[in-house]
């Protein structure tokens, strides 16, 4: 079995990613959490959106366990069951207007929504793979888009096929962790406007996401890409004469004429 720091190790080791792989765990009410984790409210003085939560875990290398009350985006309370919907919510008021351009429209973005019964956890524990105390539920990492596809590849490796996954452009976090453990399958992740806006993911990046019991498959298909020679950083073909403009042609001609031998007479 995998253990999380052979995980990490090979995530890092393969891919090459820029800030810290994490796990993220769904708690039930009443289950401790570990002593070094920071919670929002208490430790910042105040409250922030679970997108900036993965953001400062996976470049602070902080820990963080994130309650109802440490959540200022209603959108994320509904998403992971801390609260039910409202029916201005599933009618599509808060769709229309921004992201959709009409009532109907907005309703069929929020019944899109992969979101999780009322009271199913009590806190959002998230923070890099090797500082956590226990498994977690999803493994989530950032990368860019050759990170990503390598992390698809690994999920393939032993299964192949194609991966089916949910894109849309808000509330990336119900698709990086609560459609992962909805569907117990590898998710890509285009970071929603929020999470740039406000989660400070870079226009570069994107972030894929897997169900726990999927890290040792994971591993093995990383460290057989890179057997295969599927590797990143991907190199490029540079094995070939370069083309140039005529005007070069002509001057390396020229240059080339210097060099050769002279005519003389016999």
């Amino acid at each position: 079995m995998t253990d999380r720091a052979e995980l990490n190790s090979a995530i890092e080791r393969f891919t090459r990613v820029a800030t810290f792989p994490l796990g993220v765990s769904l708690l039930p009410a009443g289950a401790p959490f570990p002593a070094r984790a920071k919670l929002p409210e208490r430790d910042f003085g105040h409250r922030i959106a679970v997108c900036q939560s993965y953001t400062i875990a996976r470049r602070y290398g902080w820990t963080l366990a994130v309650r109802r009350e440490d959540i200022n985006c209603p959108l994320t309370k509904i998403a992971h069951g801390f609260d039910e919907p409202t029916d201005a919510y599933t009618r599509g008021d808060l769709c229309c207007g921004m992201y959709t351009a009409t009532l109907e429209a907005g309703a069929r973005s929020e019944a899109a929504v992969a979101r999780l019964p009322a009271g199913t956890a009590a806190a959002i524990l998230c923070g890099p793979l090797t500082r956590l105390e226990a498994d977690p539920d999803v493994v989530l990492v950032y990368g860019n888009s050759a990170q990503v596809m390598l992390l698809v590849a690994a999920a393939l490796y032993e299964r192949g096929g194609a991966l089916q996954c949910s894109v849309a452009p808000r509330i990336d976090c119900s698709e990086s962790v609560v459609r992962t453990l909805q569907t117990g399958e590898p998710q890509v992740i285009l970071p929603c406007y929020g999470d740039r806006a406000i989660g400070g993911t870079e226009d570069h990046e994107m972030a894929f996401s897997f169900p726990w019991k999927r890290a040792d498959e994971i591993a093995r298909g990383l460290a057989g890409l890179h057997k295969g020679g599927v590797r990143y950083p991907i190199p490029s073909n540079l094995l070939h004469e370069p083309a140039f403009p005529p005007s070069y042609r002509a001057l390396d001609e020229e240059l080339n004429a210097r060099h050769r031998p002279s005519g003389g007479n016999d």
